[in-house]
């Protein structure tokens, strides 16, 4: 007797399903071309970090040099001052710019006044859509420490003019403040999103039993978007070694290089300007697998707290 191949119950219904939502699926294929195309392919590229690339050559043809790019590098003591820079503004980011959406999403959402809660929506998400060029040049003209907006209205008080833009001490501020003012207002979108998402019936059940509005936010609220909270955080980790390379290059200059310089900014000198594409590869490849790192340690750590996580 000839026994038939039986085809896994989960497999054939899968196949139901992608032909149910076969157009479905097939607004799938731009977003994962894109990703195969820019993400996925340019991978090849990392094997530059383990070869003497020469661009005659090319990836394939340029000689095996093994981790001797990894031993330059961490040999290098510009590489470990912008290594900290990098941690140092990006927790400086965290700390300080994870939480700002929050805080103003569980605001807007105690509004009552459609049209105040929509007019301060459309003014705070304003900054988002302008290009750190412009911005940068916004901030200095607010800030110059000879004709900013700012150091004016401070001598009109007898105060001596503060140089936001090129102290040591003040830029690091700047550089966060200026993160914050321009993306807290766009992220607001996702929270207030999952604020959307709770049951009004949650709350007035809290006010008939004489919950305040601050035991409201506390006991409904957070628990409400505790998930998207940590999602959020999770990816935020997983991006960690992102310095912000478009607004520090734009607002850098030489007498802040010490604390602000960062290792975007070292690899676009060293591989764009110096020309030493090995180096800068070995570079963004070991930032790439701290991030991972980051981002593993993260997921885990939300699911150990009874989270969902990523995957």
């Amino acid at each position: 007797m000839k026994l038939r191949p039986v085809r896994s119950r989960q497999g054939t219904s899968l196949l139901k399903h992608m032909r149910a939502n076969k157009y479905l699926y097939l607004m799938l294929i731009p977003g994962i071309a894109y990703y195969l195309i820019f993400h996925y392919l340019p991978m090849y590229g990392a094997l530059i970090a383990f070869k003497d690339f020469s661009i005659p050559k090319g990836i394939l043809g340029s000689p095996w040099a093994g981790f001797e790019h990894f031993r330059a590098i961490f040999a290098q003591e510009k590489f470990w001052q912008v290594f900290r820079n990098t941690v140092v503004i990006s927790l400086y980011r965290l700390v300080f710019g994870f939480p700002a959406p929050i805080l103003v999403a569980i605001l807007l959402n105690e509004l009552r006044k459609m049209v105040f809660k929509r007019t301060i929506q459309t003014i705070i998400y304003l900054p988002h859509f302008v290009s750190w060029v412009i911005l940068g040049g916004i901030l200095v003209n607010l800030l110059s420490l000879d004709y900013g907006v700012v150091n004016h209205i401070l001598a009109w008080f007898g105060v001596e003019p503060i140089p936001f833009m090129s102290s040591p001490k003040t830029f690091r501020s700047v550089l966060v403040g200026s993160m914050i003012w321009k993306e807290f207002g766009w992220n607001t979108i996702i929270y207030l999103a999952a604020l959307a998402g709770i049951n009004p019936e949650l709350y007035e059940a809290a006010m008939v039993d004489g919950a305040n509005r601050w035991q409201r936010i506390v006991h409904i609220t957070l628990p409400g978007i505790r998930s998207t909270i940590i999602v959020l955080l999770i990816l935020r980790l997983g991006h960690m070694m992102e310095g912000g390379f478009e607004q520090v290059f734009v607002l850098l200059n030489p007498s802040v290089l010490s604390v602000a310089d960062i290792i975007d900014t070292y690899v676009y000198k060293i591989g764009l300007e110096q020309g030493l594409f090995s180096i800068a590869a070995a570079v963004g490849l070991f930032k790439s697998v701290i991030n991972l790192g980051l981002l593993v340690m993260a997921n885990r750590l939300a699911k150990a707290f009874g989270e969902r996580g990523l995957y």
